[in-house]
């Protein structure tokens, strides 16, 4: 079932049987360099598992972008429940097959994200958590309309990691 879509684009929820899809993103230590470490086969499993758990809990997560020219599972974009600083916050969040960069893809599925947040959730702010080296996933942030609210230290893998939060407030 098609959540969003655009004019390159459609969302969709992810489902276990996208499993070698998403690990052809998550196991990319190229793509997933911000989290300085690729998936295993396990964590692929949990991380697809986790997004159908937050379908039932938040109604919504990363969702599967497929490509409407190939059909292809290009990357993952959606709303994510996450904190910062003890905080609760719905972020934007975005992962492509590193094929797909530099295409206006995250941007464009991120844009649509974003809307669905203001105009169906009726948000009033959205975030994105990005590392300061991160500058693509920041180039879109800044071009979504977004502002830094704040730097604050994401412990992730027994590592402190640097996060800007980023904020746009309707």
């Amino acid at each position: 079932m098609v959540i969003l879509q655009t004019a390159r684009l459609y969302m969709r929820k992810i489902q276990t049987d996208d499993y070698s899809s998403v690990c052809l993103i998550l196991q990319d230590i190229d793509v997933m360099y911000a989290w300085e470490h690729a998936f295993s086969d396990e964590e692929v499993v949990q991380w697809i598992d986790e997004n159908i758990m937050r379908y039932n809990r938040d109604g919504y997560s990363y969702w599967a972008v497929i490509e409407k020219a190939s059909g292809k599972l290009i990357g993952v974009t959606g709303l994510i429940s996450e904190q910062a600083d003890d905080e609760n916050h719905v972020g934007v969040g975005y992962i492509y097959k590193k094929s797909y960069w530099g295409k206006g893809y995250a941007f464009e599925a991120a844009s649509a994200c974003v809307d669905y947040a203001f105009n169906i959730l009726h948000l009033n702010e959205i975030t994105a958590q990005i590392r300061p080296e991160n500058t693509a996933s920041r180039k879109v942030a800044e071009k979504l309309g977004m502002i830094i609210k704040k730097q604050f230290v994401r412990h992730y893998k027994n590592k402190d990691m640097l996060h800007l939060l980023y904020s746009r407030i309707i």
